[in-house]
């Protein structure tokens, strides 16, 4: 993007991003399959979007070779990030692997590398519709 030093960008913006990106593709997903009603909408998107789902995703990515050493770094700052809150619903270690998902998509919409976000997406959400 214009203006924005990426790889210098603090992690937690790149996850806030990330967040907002990969909500965008997951919705547009749900609608591509004929989901629409709005209840259905939201309990169908909460399988994607949970930290459980994304920290299992980028742990699968760690462990394979889906990812670039660069990615493998913009994944360890995001999941060593320390937001100053405390998750509701998981555990400490789930929330920050998600973070660290959550911060490789934001990254990678920033520097415009939109194939290869489109790469990531869609392999998470293969990845989450076949543990569904």
């Amino acid at each position: 993007m214009a203006g924005i030093e990426v790889k210098q960008m603090k992690s937690l913006a790149l996850a806030y991003m990330g967040d907002a990106v990969y909500e965008m593709y997951v919705r547009h997903h749900l609608l591509k399959q004929g989901a629409v009603m709005p209840n259905q909408l939201h309990r169908s998107a909460v399988r994607f979007v949970a930290a459980t789902s994304q920290a299992s995703v980028v742990q699968a990515w760690l462990t394979g070779d889906f990812l670039t050493e660069e990615e493998q770094a913009v994944v360890r700052r995001g999941r060593n990030a320390k937001s100053g809150t405390i998750p509701k619903n998981t555990d400490v270690q789930t929330y920050r692997y998600s973070t660290g998902f959550e911060a490789l998509l934001g990254y990678h919409y920033l520097a415009e590398n939109t194939g290869r976000l489109e790469d990531l997406v869609t392999d998470a959400i293969r990845q989450v519709e076949e543990r569904s």
